[in-house]
């Protein structure tokens, strides 16, 4: 039975976390304190720094030697359990992008910040080291395993859109330009596909600036590069439309056939960034309004035995045109919104209605009820060197991707050789980390104030993922913890953690790739508003 005092110790622990939120949320909304700009930069510091720095030091203070082995099987077999069912039924229905969200919705709560302050005031101080020993698997597993989900699904629309049919299977190798940091269509890309006698195509990935000639911007426009006025602290909401990207064919027809490469430009106007508010917590780059980019390019979707001008000497000077002896394919990927005229509406292509775009919020369905149903991919070999390539550039630019692994790394020398941290070094790092819990939570404040409504994804939406969220989640983990043999308050503690808010990485991973931020905007914040009485309960509950 929880007493007063039990539930009096919970209240204190979760009342300061909720009273740094709404200190963060009224500085914005009621009292203007916080401008937009400077919101941005506070989320820069949070997400580079203090979440960092936090997680390292809960995981480098955890000895992984003294790993509770039944509470993780609990929580790696309900996730196991939940990916499988959604795999099967993605399959049967065509709906990956789906199963990517609701995967993320009933799976990965946010237990690094709300998860160990409340169970350890809940059931005691060893809870926070199953706290943290899950924190570990989602940022070193299940956040890698996500991001290798979206970024299948960029390679699989880029290839869908590129190359319709059967040519994809002919693709034996992908080349990535260093400067390509990943596939989640945020900066324009171009492709560059050539063949050989076999019929087998190598492309290459690069961005879209850079597949423009030189002479095309600078001599013949008269334009001098020049750097961007905007800053990497321009913040929009979520809510802010995704830009849309436009594919111009110089022979109208995105099917491949005969056609000249031709260069185009749009008439210059004002660009709106893609930058939102969820962009903080990442490190991708900011866009940057450039008079270089200001003109986008288009080229032909394809040259099959594309002409080479060349001069005879036999001709006096004439010019004759011959095949070329390999076959291009060139495709550059649009650039943002421009505002004119037909934009905003989706795009048709020879693939049906939907919308193919690679920067959209559109759901491409696959298999046996999608309109896709009859494209051919490369070989596996090939789809997953390049997804891997993908993935291990975007973790590299992501911080709680060495506090995770340098955090694990300490841990487990130190308490090997039991020698601890050197003060200077422990200190140093504790100053930060001891605000990283208390700004994390101010972050939040900041990121719901900038959003134009709580619930952005619309009432039925959000009923269905607060019930996949608070419902869904602690079931499948309660029937997975009794499975393994967890019991007491270890099961209890499982079941709570379970029924905690959405976490944010899996937010900005679907903010980033276009794929449904709304819902997971939704449930990180009304989620938090949400959580509150929803764990409270389960905690009396599962006390009685």
């Amino acid at each position: 039975m929880i007493s007063a005092s039990d539930f009096y110790k919970v209240m204190c622990a979760m009342v300061p976390l909720y009273f740094a939120m709404l200190v963060a949320y009224g500085s914005v909304k009621w009292w203007k304190i916080f401008t937009p700009e400077q919101c941005a930069g506070i989320n820069r510091f949070v997400a580079v720094f203090a979440v960092p720095v936090l997680s390292f030091h809960f995981i480098s203070q955890n000895n992984p030697y003294e790993m509770d082995t039944k509470f993780i099987l609990a929580d790696t077999l309900s996730k196991m359990f939940v990916l499988v069912l959604l795999s099967i039924w993605a399959v049967c229905t065509g709906k990956f992008d789906w199963m990517i969200t609701l995967f993320s919705v009933s799976t990965l709560p946010n237990t690094l910040v709300m998860g160990i302050p409340l169970l350890k005031a809940m059931y005691g101080d060893f809870t926070q080291s199953l706290m943290v020993q899950l924190v570990v698997l989602q940022c070193i597993i299940w956040y890698t395993f996500l991001l290798f989900l979206f970024e299948y699904r960029g390679a699989t629309m880029l290839i869908r859109s590129q190359f319709p049919g059967s040519i994809a299977a002919s693709i034996t190798k992908f080349e990535i330009d260093n400067d390509v940091i990943s596939l989640d269509g945020r900066g324009p890309l171009c492709t560059e596909s050539e063949m050989d006698v076999n019929g087998r195509i190598h492309v290459r990935i690069r961005r879209s600036t850079s597949s423009a000639p030189e002479s095309a911007l600078s001599s013949s426009l008269g334009l001098t590069p020049r750097a961007s006025n905007l800053s990497n602290a321009e913040i929009f909401s979520v809510n802010t439309p995704a830009p849309l990207h436009e594919f111009h064919h110089a022979n109208g027809d995105v099917a491949f056939g005969h056609g000249d490469l031709g260069f185009g430009y749009h008439a210059t106007s004002p660009r709106l960034s893609g930058y939102a508010s969820s962009d903080a917590y990442s490190l991708q780059p900011t866009p940057r309004a450039s008079n270089f980019n200001e003109m986008d390019t288009v080229t032909a979707t394809a040259i099959v035995n594309t002409p080479m001008w060349i001069r005879s000497p036999a001709a006096a000077g004439k010019v004759h045109r011959q095949p070329s002896p390999t076959t291009k394919i060139v495709w550059d990927s649009p650039g943002k919104g421009q505002g004119g005229l037909g934009e905003g509406q989706g795009h048709k292509d020879a693939l049906g209605e939907n919308d193919l775009s690679f920067r959209d919020c559109s759901i491409v369905e696959v298999g046996p009820h999608g309109a896709a149903k009859d494209q051919e991919m490369p070989n596996a070999f090939v789809m997953l060197r390049l997804i891997l390539i993908m993935v291990g550039r975007k973790l590299l630019r992501n911080p709680n991707t060495y506090s995770s692994v340098l955090g694990l790394l300490w841990s487990l020398i130190s308490f090997k050789w039991n020698f601890g941290m050197p003060s200077l070094v422990k200190y140093s790092i504790k100053i930060i980390s001891d605000a990283g819990l208390g700004m994390a939570m101010f972050s939040l404040g900041l990121f719901m104030a900038l959003q134009p409504r709580i619930i952005a994804c619309g009432t039925k939406m959000a009923a269905v993922g607060m019930v996949i969220r608070f419902v869904c989640g602690p079931l499948i983990m309660s029937a997975a913890s009794i499975a393994v043999g967890l019991r007491g308050i270890r099961l209890h503690a499982a079941i709570v953690q379970a029924a905690l808010p959405q976490g944010i990485v899996p937010f900005v991973f679907a903010r980033e790739y276009g794929l449904h931020p709304d819902i997971l905007s939704t449930g990180v914040i009304f989620g938090m508003l949400v959580s509150l009485p929803v764990t409270l309960l389960y905690y009396i509950v599962l006390g009685l």
